[in-house]
């Protein structure tokens, strides 16, 4: 095949995914000033995003903790530095790990189940008897999903990070032998509130993304049953994709700049 070709096929399909996205974004933020949405959809999705994704993000955040106070106990074991072990770990967790780990979780989770469910409506001509009904879809499907996401991969962020300091104080415990108020205390004195507030930055814009990403490829399915687990396979790609290129950029404002 013709690279030339290949190159501009690509380019075509990526400008047309990313006007896409842009559009579905417009159009939530159209509806939310002045804010129009079905709290009632929303008050549910809380529950279906949220509540349901809590044992899944303390799972990984314990066993997160427990690795990065791992990977550092020989450099520990060898120098005598306890001190550092809560501040490696605290800075490792609070600013990068937890915060994209927990999206990537959520992503797999929530969003590709998001696409799901919006493309099975839209294969099954939901969507289209909602607009025969005068409900306009944006606003009882989309933006209740957007808020949800936004709202409960902040509050999950903020969980993932609490038991993933659990989890690390508890292998400095059982495995390093070093006491965990000593692990505690190094997180306390290393003053890691700008890493911590970056962390949760990272999971309001994560979740953003994913709500956006997921519902425009579900808004847009096509051809029955095998397009949704074509879209369900996109958004999943896409928000990882989007999950690491926010991370860089927010990284580089907080740090580069």
């Amino acid at each position: 095949m013709n690279p030339l070709r290949t190159i501009g096929r690509t380019f075509l399909e990526t400008s047309d995914t990313v006007g896409g996205i842009t559009l579905v974004v417009w159009q939530i933020l159209k509806a939310l000033l002045p804010p129009k949405f079905d709290r009632e959809q929303t008050w549910l999705n809380l529950y279906k995003v949220g509540v349901k994704s809590y044992p899944i993000v303390i799972m990984t955040s314990l066993f997160t903790g427990a690795i990065m106070v791992i990977q550092s106990g020989q450099y520990v074991k060898a120098t005598g530095a306890t001190g550092l072990l809560g501040w490696g770990a605290g800075y490792a967790v609070l600013a990068e790990i937890g915060p994209v780990l927990i999206g990537l979780m959520f992503s797999g989770r929530v969003g590709a189940n998001n696409t799901a469910e919006l493309g099975t409506m839209r294969v099954t001509e939901q969507i289209d008897a909602l607009r025969t009904l005068a409900i306009d879809p944006m606003h009882y499907l989309v933006v209740p999903r957007f808020l949800s996401m936004v709202s409960m991969l902040l509050l999950l962020t903020a969980l993932g990070d609490l038991f993933a300091l659990i989890g690390g104080a508890l292998t400095s415990q059982f495995v390093l032998d070093v006491n965990w108020r000593v692990f505690f205390q190094g997180v306390v004195n290393s003053s890691l509130l700008d890493e911590y507030l970056t962390g949760l930055t990272k999971g309001v814009v994560f979740g953003a993304s994913i709500s956006v990403v997921s519902c425009y490829y579900g808004l847009g399915v096509t051809g029955g049953a095998a397009g949704v687990g074509r879209a369900v396979n996109s958004c999943v790609v896409t928000s990882a994709i989007g999950i690491f290129v926010w991370d860089y950029l927010i990284t580089y404002i907080v740090n580069g700049l």
